[in-house]
């Protein structure tokens, strides 16, 4: 079932106003995309919307209860890379069962599905809103690659047109309104654009936000748009290869590394270095109360890496014997900070008091363009304090009555922690992570989506 929009406003106006209506468009227009169907519990099958949504608050998108999978396949699903590539598939689909004419009615649609999939429960996985801004800027980028040319002489200014965000200091300081003569002509023009501005679907988008190349029919734009998301795709699939591919960079023989907790990237890196019959030590935190160290560490010596597993308690005495901390990744700030499993910040503590470097091992898709305003409360989440007190203690003793305990889910590190962040890009510094944004992302598409 293929809905087609209609160029006509009163048939998209209402997402293009309020991305939020999207739903509701798609209840009316679109009842394929809401049903929940029980035939496939696959779950790199056709994706639905609802089926999505509801894994989402369930927490099934990254992690499956024992009981419905083997070990090996939750601990595959435990993956953030799986949570992105099931976001690029339901983006995938909707994108291609709807038939839209302009790319603003797309970038609309796009936003809708990223404030949705928000207020569904993404904001505890920022890799989905990031899926959602990058291919928003594949949109921007490819219609603005095939802009139209100039209607007056017939010529294209520029392969790929001048963003505002490539302006010149000079220009945009001669842009201003003290700088401006109106001519007659101007002024003559105005009211007729503004009048034909108001009958067409622009009148729905601030001027400033869209180019008018956005509101122009594109045909071909699909099939630009579904090359750009395979790509992306293909990105995600050989994300973990193209981050191992620099472990000897990295790690060398005769090194003792720190880990805490554990993570499919930081042992897939660590095996790859132990492939390349590189001797070396890895001292894995417990990360207590879940204990994944453990698990960690019985991987790694299964593997034969020799492997030390530590309380939590002994991290800053052993940490005088460290050559390198690696740690793994939840998300990567703005500002080039670092959210990570809780108890890292204590790990990093440790390091810089002596002069450890510390290195993440994170991909592209947990790049976010949010900034820690709030502290360790950054997209994060609290969890139940039963798994670290006892509540029946708690009321035999009067004196922890009056004690709050607070037990989240991550910690936020400073960048001026972070040595090096280890991408499937490249190696590169935080206070680089400002131009991997720029690149990635388009600075109007920075805003969260709720």
């Amino acid at each position: 079932m293929v809905v087609e929009i209609q160029n006509d406003p009163s048939s998209f106006s209402g997402v293009l106003s309020d991305p939020s209506a999207v739903r509701s468009w798609l209840a009316k227009n679109h009842q394929k995309q809401l049903d929940v169907t029980n035939t496939q519990l696959n779950y790199f099958a056709k994706a639905l919307l609802d089926k999505f949504e509801i894994e989402l608050r369930l927490g099934r998108l990254s992690a499956l209860s024992k009981s419905l999978i083997s070990e090996t396949e939750r601990e595959r699903r435990m993956d953030r890379r799986t949570i992105a590539v099931r976001t690029v598939e339901i983006l995938k689909t909707m994108i291609g069962s709807t038939r839209w004419r302009t790319p603003a009615q797309l970038v609309a649609l796009l936003r809708g599905l990223g404030k949705e999939l928000h207020s569904a429960g993404g904001f505890r996985e920022p890799a989905i809103g990031n899926v959602v801004r990058r291919i928003i800027a594949a949109v921007r980028e490819e219609v603005m690659n095939g802009a139209a040319p100039d209607s007056q002489d017939g010529t294209v200014a520029s392969t790929k047109p001048r963003s505002k965000n490539d302006r010149s200091l000079e220009s945009m300081l001669w842009a201003l309104p003290q700088h401006v003569k109106p001519t007659r002509g101007m002024m003559i023009q105005q009211p007729q654009q503004r009048t034909q501005r108001s009958e067409s679907i622009n009148e729905y988008v601030e001027a400033s936000d869209l180019p008018p190349p956005f509101f122009q029919n594109r045909p071909d734009l699909k099939q630009s748009v579904m090359e750009a998301i395979t790509e992306f795709n293909s990105d995600l699939e050989d994300l973990h290869k193209n981050i191992n591919d620099q472990a000897t960079s990295h790690i060398h023989a005769g090194e003792i590394i720190l880990t805490y907790g554990r993570s499919k990237t930081v042992e897939l890196f660590l095996k790859a270095a132990a492939d390349k019959k590189l001797r070396f030590t890895v001292i894995v935190c417990e990360s207590a109360p879940n204990y994944k160290g453990s698990e960690m560490a019985k991987s790694l010596a299964d593997y034969g890496i020799d492997t030390c597993v530590i309380h939590d308690s002994a991290i800053f005495c052993m940490m005088a014997r460290v050559n390198k901390v690696i740690l793994p990744a939840h998300a990567v700030l703005a500002n080039g900070g670092l959210i990570a499993p809780s108890g890292c910040n204590m790990v990093v503590l440790g390091a810089c008091q002596n002069s450890v470097p510390v290195v993440c091992l994170t991909g592209m898709f947990k790049l976010t363009p949010l900034f820690p305003h709030d502290g360790q409360d950054t997209l994060n989440d609290l969890l139940s304090p039963s798994t670290v007190v006892n509540y029946a203690e708690r009321t035999r003793n009067l004196a922890m009555c009056d004690v709050d305990f607070v037990n989240p889910i991550h910690d936020y590190i400073r960048p001026e922690s972070i040595n090096l962040y280890v991408t499937n890009v490249g190696s590169f510094q935080p206070s680089y992570i400002y131009r991997l944004l720029a690149e990635y992302y388009h600075s109007d598409d920075w805003k969260s989506f709720e």
